[in-house]
């Protein structure tokens, strides 16, 4: 097995277009089998990243199962250049989302196709439209915390996932009735199951006559996306019929009687994929950054002082800035990446060829302390009256950033307001909760675990 180190290789794409023949230079890297680098981001994903940071630098080659030969970055600089590419000279990471999500979600579309179908779907996600919504959210918020059990230690995630269950369901169909029940029950599963197939490689379909898939994550998945299709399917085909759509204003709505630039209409396999991302992907991690925020706040009395006062006094800059905090401090989403389609990709110093997957560090960035002073502390002052700097990006960049940003945003700012309105979240000295890792997505290993009195 070859190794990866700092060389250049020779190009598997002859002369470019520009008549350069430079070979490829890639970045240094850890010479270990493919094997063994993969087992250890299987089992300790952040711990790798920073040894590798801190032995090879801001950029490191290496080859992983599943992602193959792929260059990590941690330099923000690179990272915009990565983002301001040219989008012919890359595509999304591979594998990415679409592989559970669908080949019609924007997750698997490149290109034209992406382009088009971001339009068609970013006015329902920002602008006004998020405004309308607010009053969902304090609703779905209130439902769920009206249960919470005061004076005992609990698990925040679950009721964080419910919340955010809840308001995406309500959004996307505009209705809270029995008829989304196996929406609800089918859909924390399926995303459990899908978050752990992102990462897990193909298994040979069939051994005998049982499919080995059917026993790991991905059969797990398809099974419960089967039962999710069929619903998503009946929900899509009663919009079709509803003589009043027009005057509904839910997501739904808005794609069934949304059109392209060419006056053509999104089809239902379009439509069931993209309201998947939009129900997977959309719910968990802002739920996980909920759970993530309400364990910080336990552990810092005064930025939570501080952010009660404000609630109490009808302020928002301090609690976006803890938003923007938490986001900082403990990333759901620890790397974001392109694949190279061209001959070749010039990022920084390196020339990195055709087929490589570019990954940008996220977790890394937001913990370097050249762009962020004394990192390990909590500090949501740091992120008061001044824009988050180019090396702040939990949501990653270019034309992929997530679609969702701006709702998720003003869903976890509801939802903290609402909750520090209707309880007082007791302070605890016990140590941080660790990094849990859920496949995509980074989660407190003890659920974000508080204690809660009534105001």
């Amino acid at each position: 097995m070859d190794s990866v180190t700092d060389r250049t290789v020779p190009s598997a794409s002859g002369r470019n277009p520009t008549g350069d023949d430079r070979a490829p230079l890639l970045p240094p890297g850890p010479p270990l089998p493919r094997s063994i680098q993969g087992v250890g981001f299987g089992l300790a994903r952040r711990r790798v990243l920073q040894r590798l940071q801190a032995r090879y630098g801001d950029a490191v080659t290496v080859h992983l199962p599943i992602y193959g030969r792929a260059v990590i970055i941690s330099d923000p600089a690179l990272a915009r250049e990565l983002f301001t590419a040219p989008q012919q000279s890359l595509t999304n990471v591979d594998p990415n989302l679409g592989r559970v999500l669908g080949e019609q979600s924007m997750f698997a579309l490149e290109g034209t196709d992406h382009r088009r179908r971001r339009k068609l779907l970013t006015p329902p996600l920002h602008g006004r439209r998020i405004t309308g919504y607010e009053a969902v959210v304090e609703e779905e918020t209130r439902r769920e915390l009206d249960s919470w059990v005061v004076g005992r230690p609990f698990a925040s995630m679950p009721s964080m996932t419910r919340i955010t269950l809840d308001i995406i369901i309500r959004t996307v169909f505009g209705a809270r009735d029995d008829e989304l029940v196996t929406l609800r029950r089918v859909i924390p599963p399926m995303v459990e199951a899908g978050s752990a197939a992102v990462i897990t490689p193909e298994l040979p379909v069939r051994v005998g006559a049982v499919g080995v898939g059917s026993l790991g994550p991905r059969g797990r998945f398809a099974r419960y996306k089967k039962v999710y299709d069929d619903a998503i399917t009946a929900l899509i085909a009663r919009g079709r019929r509803d003589d009043r759509l027009d005057e509904r204003d839910d997501i739904l709505a808005m794609m069934l009687q949304s059109t392209y630039d060419d006056g053509s209409s999104m089809t239902d396999e379009e439509i069931r994929d993209e309201l998947t991302a939009l129900l997977v992907a959309g719910h968990e991690t802002t739920a996980t950054t909920l759970a993530w925020a309400l364990e910080r706040l336990s552990r810092n009395p005064a930025v939570l002082a501080e952010l009660v006062a404000e609630v109490d006094a009808g302020g928002t800059d301090y609690r976006h800035a803890t938003i923007l905090e938490v986001q900082r401090s403990r990333p759901v989403i620890d790397l974001a990446g392109r694949n190279v389609q061209a001959p070749h990709l010039d990022l920084g110093p390196w020339r990195i060829p055709r087929g490589y997957n570019v990954m940008v560090a996220i977790s890394l960035l937001h913990d370097d302390s050249v762009h962020f002073t004394d990192p390990e502390r909590f500090d949501p002052t740091r992120f008061l009256d001044t824009t988050p700097p180019p090396a702040w990006l939990p949501f990653g960049g270019g034309t992929r950033r997530c679609i969702g940003a701006a709702f998720a945003t003003m869903e976890m700012d509801v939802v903290l307001r609402t909750l520090l309105s209707m309880y007082e979240i007791v302070p605890t000295t016990e140590r941080d909760e660790k990094w849990h890792s859920r496949g995509v997505a980074f989660a407190p290993h003890r659920g974000g675990r508080i204690t809660v009195r009534r105001r």
